[in-house]
């Protein structure tokens, strides 16, 4: 097997100093003042050789990795996968690397990331955390290694966190069904504590206390969530449980997802039988007939502070404690699975007009 070359290698090759090889590979060259002639020797016998610096040798010599850990609930889920991508894509224009892997929402499985992504020494972590980790959220906080949380904040940790305005949007789709004329809306949603689901429970709950109207709530637990037929079957008996419902909220995608298939195969016409709304906006939203309501959470906008927001604490090296909410505004994109009577159309009509006039007063379109 053909050794692999070192810097003393080249060095000893080339008969300069392995100091001086070593600030050429870190691009110090110029710095260290280093004479272009042996410059350009060096680097010509890189590319002759096809010389590979060794990447935790360099780490150990600088304490850098370029590497950023992301960890997020599940990368299957089209409103993770899309915020991965964009940070993906940001980080690298940046000199960072993503690694990045699901949770599951599971404390188990995020204590072991957490700790191997430790032992592999990447600079910062973005994560959507599980219950139950404060702990180790609290060890990285202390060790100075920089944290931004997103979707969701761990009450008693005070970290960084980007999240959007999830009691408000919650609060704004049930008024809306209200505004519609419906009476009996039921919310399902996660049998969670994580402060989004709660804000998101606590905004339906308003809507309802203020119109005088009964709240009527199916928690599911987050393992029949990831199981496609348990989650169908639940919703499904709880329709059934249910008859007088109205309209229907649900508190996440993949919940409004399932929660179609149940009232299809229960033979229910959306929104004469039941009228429905769901967070997260999702392609089979837009391609349902009838069309979807849904809360359409800013992807790009959440990215975009997520990945600024770390490299700002790795570039400065920023040790600021406390919390910094950075809460960001979700929109309600209503369309016709929510619109009651025969001006459904010109209500259609008047709510794209308002959303694009939103877009344009915001710089979106």
């Amino acid at each position: 097997m053909k050794k692999k070359l070192s810097i003393k290698d080249i060095a000893r090759e080339l008969q300069v100093s392995p100091t001086a090889v070593s600030f050429i590979l870190n691009g110090k060259a110029e710095e260290k003042r280093i004479s272009k002639e042996v410059v350009k020797k060096v680097e010509k016998f890189i590319q002759k050789t096809g010389y590979k610096p060794n990447s935790l040798a360099r780490s150990l010599r600088t304490g850098k990795t370029n590497t950023i850990a992301l960890m997020i609930e599940d990368i299957a889920n089209p409103f993770f996968a899309n915020i991965a991508r964009l940070i993906e894509e940001k980080a690298y224009k940046s000199g960072y690397k993503i690694i990045y892997s699901s949770t599951d929402n599971d404390p188990v499985i995020t204590r072991e990331l957490i700790q191997m992504y430790r032992e592999r020494h990447v600079d910062g972590y973005i994560i959507t955390p599980s219950e139950g980790i404060e702990d180790e959220l609290q060890e990285l906080l202390d060790a100075n290694l920089p944290v931004v949380l997103f979707d969701r904040y761990v009450p008693g940790v005070e970290c960084d966190v980007v999240v959007i305005n999830n009691e408000q949007s919650a609060y704004k789709a049930t008024r809306h069904l209200v505004d519609e004329g419906y009476r009996n809306i039921a919310f399902i949603t996660l049998n969670s504590l994580q402060s989004q689901m709660q804000e998101r429970l606590n905004g339906y709950e308003k809507a309802l206390a203020e119109a005088g109207l009964p709240s009527r709530i199916k928690e599911l637990s987050y393992t029949s969530a990831t199981h496609n037929n348990d989650l169908i079957r639940h919703i499904t008996a709880f329709l059934n449980r249910n008859k007088e419902l109205d309209a229907v909220l649900f508190g996440t995608n993949y919940i409004g997802v399932n929660g179609l298939k149940a009232i299809r195969t229960m033979g229910l016409a959306i929104p004469t039988d039941l009228a429905v709304v769901s967070f997260d906006d999702h392609d089979v939203f837009q391609l349902n007939s009838p069309d979807i309501t849904a809360i359409a959470q800013p992807i790009e906008k959440i990215a975009e502070k997520l990945i600024t927001v770390l490299l700002g604490k790795l570039t400065t090296g920023s040790k600021s404690k406390g919390m910094r909410k950075m809460e960001l505004p979700a929109e309600l994109v209503v369309r016709h699975s929510s619109v009651k009577g025969t001006d459904r159309d010109k209500k259609m009509q008047s709510t794209g007009e308002q959303s694009k006039k939103s877009k344009q007063s915001t710089g979106q379109e």
